[in-house]
């Protein structure tokens, strides 16, 4: 039997050197433009879905980049202004919280109503929160929840980044009709 040391040096080198987890899979997706005309690129985490074809799907909803949600299956590259495809939605609804200040305490309030609706937090950054919550639960329902915690930090709004069109920000996409329709 092993010495009491030995073992525990066979601990410490497993523990020294542990197997190191793969790194998230990024793409830099454009996010938008400048006023000299270059992009901003946002990096979202992915999951390779089939290499050779080169799909993805998003882990997590974006900041910036309209139109996409956790979930949500791209091509990309692709030839358009997008630089992407989007080829399948996961009917997630991005929502992005921002404060100036404080967002903690936004945070520390809304995410755990949201879990109750199996939504979850994506990203905190100093001001800003991403949610992914799926729409069966209803536009009206999370509306009424967002309002409502919102409402009690001033200072705070919250947008949808996937449910209305970039180009005028006020026509909605429709994209939900399919997940809402009775089967």
């Amino acid at each position: 039997m092993p010495s009491h040391d030995s073992r525990t040096k066979t601990l410490a080198s497993a523990t020294a050197n542990p197997v190191q987890a793969e790194a998230p899979l990024t793409l830099s997706l454009i996010a938008g433009y400048r006023n000299d005309g270059e992009p901003v690129l946002e990096k979202i985490v992915v999951e390779a879905m089939t290499p050779a074809t080169k799909e993805y799907r998003l882990l997590k909803s974006p900041v910036f980049v309209r139109c996409l949600a956790a979930g949500d299956k791209i091509r990309y590259p692709a030839d358009n202004p997008a630089g992407y495809e989007l080829i399948k939605r996961s009917g997630n609804l991005c929502i992005r919280v921002l404060r100036k200040e404080g967002i903690e305490e936004v945070a520390n309030t809304l995410s755990p109503e949201l879990e109750l609706l199996d939504g979850t937090l994506d990203l905190q950054s100093p001001r800003v929160l991403v949610y992914s919550i799926h729409v069966s639960i209803g536009f009206q329902n999370i509306e009424i929840l967002l309002d409502r915690v919102i409402g009690q930090f001033p200072g705070t709004v919250w947008y949808y980044g996937n449910v209305y069109d970039p180009a005028d920000g006020v026509t909605p996409l429709d994209w939900w009709q399919e997940f809402l329709a009775p089967v």
